[in-house]
């Protein structure tokens, strides 16, 4: 079987679109439709299925980029990067949230590094990082909030749960998670609030999922980088809603203690990003694939 043939099936598959897939192959599209009707008739079944935004891989089609994938795109890092010139790596422009991107994405991509992946990272608001991406200036981006439109695609990445904590103090004040189940939402109101935006976006949301309210507080202190709401929280601040991976030690140390433990706590969804078309480049679809596999123990 002709290798480009398949080169070209992958980049359809990934695109969703023949005209896509050309322009990333560098081919008009004549050319594309014709290599994918070449391959379905020496494999004796359709690949596609045709709609009005673009093709749908069959199951054959599906089954065919599963196994093929991974190794034309190995042959194609081979190929670019050479046995021993790394000057030719392809650089990954990687987008995201700061503390996310810190302590979760880049470590997860660490293999992948080591491997001859470059990367490069940018951070920003959802608004900001869709730009961004829109504009060619990013790769992959990890948001809080799903893209409209054809440009950008989006894939679930994980979701993570907000925790309100405080320091041991606050909460020993408050009588503990079972005395404040008892008191509800305005045991709170006596307390200072460290947030990341003016706007108390993680408070407030946590408010309306367990509360059905919006916060009233005695202060704030903003501080937009989640790292140092949970460092201040932990000097005795005030309360902060936090994401558990990114409070778990200091829980399990005892530096700052969950306030409640809702049933059904609230929780954010994080997206991994992509313009229409791009998981046809290798680098950025093993990327993407590594951020998915590594979400599973997340």
């Amino acid at each position: 079987m002709d290798l480009a043939l398949l080169r070209t099936f992958v980049a359809v598959h990934r695109a969703g679109s023949f005209t896509r897939a050309a322009g990333l192959l560098g081919l008009s599209q004549p050319a594309v439709t014709g290599q994918i009707r070449t391959l379905e008739r020496q494999l004796g079944r359709p690949l596609f299925l045709r709609t009005a935004r673009g093709v749908v891989p069959t199951t054959v089609g599906d089954e065919l980029a599963h196994k093929a994938a991974p190794h034309l795109d190995a042959l194609v890092e081979i190929t670019e990067a050479g046995l021993d010139d790394r000057s030719t790596l392809r650089t990954l422009h990687l987008a995201g949230p700061p503390e996310f991107t810190a302590l979760r994405a880049l470590p997860a991509l660490t293999t992948l590094v080591t491997q001859g992946l470059a990367v490069r990272c940018a951070f920003g608001s959802a608004e900001e990082l869709f730009e961004g991406l829109g504009a060619g200036h990013h790769d992959l981006a990890i948001t809080t909030a799903r893209p409209r439109g054809r440009l950008l695609a989006a894939t679930p990445l994980c979701d993570e749960e907000h925790v309100l904590v405080a320091a041991p103090r606050w909460a020993a004040r408050l009588g503990g998670p079972a005395v404040l189940q008892v008191k509800g939402v305005r045991a709170l109101e006596a307390l200072p609030v460290v947030e990341v935006h003016e706007s108390l976006p993680l408070v407030t949301r946590y408010w309306s999922a367990v509360f059905d309210a919006r916060p009233v507080t005695a202060g704030t202190i903003i501080a937009p980088d989640l790292r140092a709401v949970l460092s201040c929280v932990a000097q005795g601040a005030g309360l902060g809603v936090l994401p558990r991976y990114l409070c778990m030690d200091a829980l399990d140390a005892g530096e700052v203690v969950a306030l409640l433990n809702p049933p059904v706590p609230p929780l954010r969804t994080y997206f991994l990003v992509v313009r229409t078309g791009a998981l046809a480049l290798p680098h950025i679809a093993r990327a993407h694939e590594w951020l998915l596999r590594a979400a599973v123990d997340w």
